[in-house]
């Protein structure tokens, strides 16, 4: 991509705030800049919401929601499925905007918009399936109705690593449901949200069912709207202690909530595993857009009797990827979001070695400009390295032997997250048998990306509470109601 390109991209897209289907100057006039973590340059800068921003959107939101349940079925569906089509029609643009904004290589972020547009195909479908119920009381003497409506507004809120995807996979069901928003994107990503907002506009979603608001210090700003009792519901996709602070937040009126939060993935590989599969698996699973993901495999326990093999394997495997601006056409590995990321990556991988660990491949950052760490492989890491207990957030594969399967389970069960599992075996009775003991709210079995608009994603234990996506998720955003009818 020429520097024309990117400077038209980044120029096309509205600087401001989205409230009530106009774009407004934030009202203390402040903005904050958006960097291209490949380079350390400054792409632009965006309106900074203040709290009087804020309230104006939800103010919008609360406004607009009666008209926007109203609005038939069909007409909510028919709004998603014309978004899908313009997230197709414009996904070079957006994935070069997605690059800029973030870093993952133009073949991720293509992947990513194409992901995006299915969960609003998906729950374009689902809008016009919201069912109910009528039944005769077990005693006779009375009916009873079952109506789903709307929950009502609702506040999202949606983090950097996947800035399209998680924007609608939250506005998809939100939508579909009839209920209106107001979504908060990461700083770090404000592009591609803004961007999605002129979509949704085009698209013919009406004045006020969304709005956006770009803000740097999101807790001034965000829990005023969530202690108002205006909104309805929040939905938020970030980390655990965020998570819990919000979840403390929204208990003073008892919001409805869905948090999708950190992740601790194990990858267990068993001897009888197709070893090549594994290895792909393993690519899949921690390298989707440079390890920076709440599902990227976070400890790989592989058999004793083949982690050298293996080793070797996933070694020569990462060391092949090739790094650096993901505008590049040979780039499989862009750089992480910012510093703080790449010295948390440095300083878990310094730790794991200063504990024993080897290093197959990597192990360095290269300098120089941007945040670029490479592929890296580490061997034998003990249990006690703090990379086996929190989220790596980076593109480091850390391997781990075991001897028995009651070992292996133990160890991908030792942890208070519960998001996703992996599991690699060629026995079909291991295979379920070790799927049903894992503490996760999801398992790929021999596949290394389990993440499907048309399947429940979402975690046990302290990685979150309900779904998204699937037939479930816009259970997420109805309220059921029972209607009483008697009959004599």
């Amino acid at each position: 991509m020429s520097e024309q390109d990117e400077a038209r991209v980044v120029g096309s897209v509205e600087k401001r705030l989205f409230i009530d289907g106009k774009w407004v100057d934030a009202a203390e006039g402040r903005t904050f800049d958006v960097t291209d973590p490949a380079t350390g340059v400054t792409l632009c800068s965006v309106a900074d919401a203040s709290p009087a921003d804020g309230r104006a959107a939800l103010d919008a939101a609360v406004a607009a929601q009666p008209d926007f349940a109203a609005l038939p079925p069909r007409a909510r569906a028919d709004i998603l499925m014309r978004s899908y089509e313009l997230l197709h029609e414009r996904v070079d643009d957006l994935a070069l905007l997605m690059t800029l904004e973030m870093g993952k290589p133009l073949a991720e972020a293509r992947g990513e918009i194409g992901y995006a547009a299915e969960f609003f195909r998906h729950f374009a479908e689902e809008a016009v399936r919201i069912d109910g119920g009528y039944q005769t009381a077990p005693a006779g003497g009375s009916r009873f109705l079952i109506t789903r409506q709307p929950v009502g507004p609702c506040l999202l809120i949606t983090p950097w690593n996947f800035p399209m995807a998680m924007g609608t996979r939250k506005l998809g069901p939100a939508i579909a449901a009839g209920c209106t928003s107001v979504i908060k994107p990461a700083p770090q990503t404000p592009l591609s949200m803004l961007a999605l907002m002129d979509i949704l506009a085009e698209a013919g979603l009406p004045a006020g069912a969304v709005n956006c608001i770009t803000v740097t210090d999101a807790g001034p700003v965000m829990e005023p709207l969530i202690r108002s009792g205006l909104a309805r519901k929040l939905s938020f996709t970030g980390s655990t202690q965020v998570g819990k602070l919000l979840l403390e937040q929204c208990a003073e009126k008892v919001l409805r909530t869905s948090m999708e939060l950190g992740g601790n993935a194990p990858f267990i590989v068993f001897a009888d595993a197709d070893i090549d599969e594994a290895v792909d698996g393993v690519i899949a699973a921690k390298m989707r857009n440079m390890g920076e993901a709440c599902t990227a495999a976070n400890r790989i326990y592989v058999e004793s009797t083949v982690i050298d093999e293996f080793g070797k394997l996933l070694a020569a495997r990462m060391k092949s990827l090739t790094v650096g601006r993901g505008t590049q056409p040979d780039v499989k590995v862009g750089p992480l979001i910012d510093e703080a990321a790449l010295l948390k990556v440095e300083s878990l991988v310094a730790d794991a070695v200063e504990r024993g660990a080897t290093v197959l491949t990597g192990g360095s950052a290269p300098g120089g400009d941007g945040y670029f760490y490479p592929p890296t492989v580490l061997s034998g890491v003990p249990p006690e390295a703090a990379m086996c207990s929190q989220e790596i957030f980076g593109p480091v594969a850390p391997l781990t032997p075991f001897d028995t399967e009651a070992e292996a389970i133990a160890a991908a069960n030792g942890t208070e997250y519960g998001l996703i599992s992996y599991v690699f075996t060629n026995d079909l009775r291991r295979a379920l048998r070790v799927a049903e003991a894992m503490e996760t709210g999801m398992v790929g079995l021999n596949q290394g990306i389990v993440s499907n608009p048309a399947a429940p994603f979402g975690g046990v234990k302290q990685s979150g509470l309900g779904r998204e996506g699937g037939a479930v998720g816009i259970d997420e955003f109805l309220e059921t109601k029972y209607i009483g009818i008697a009959m004599r």
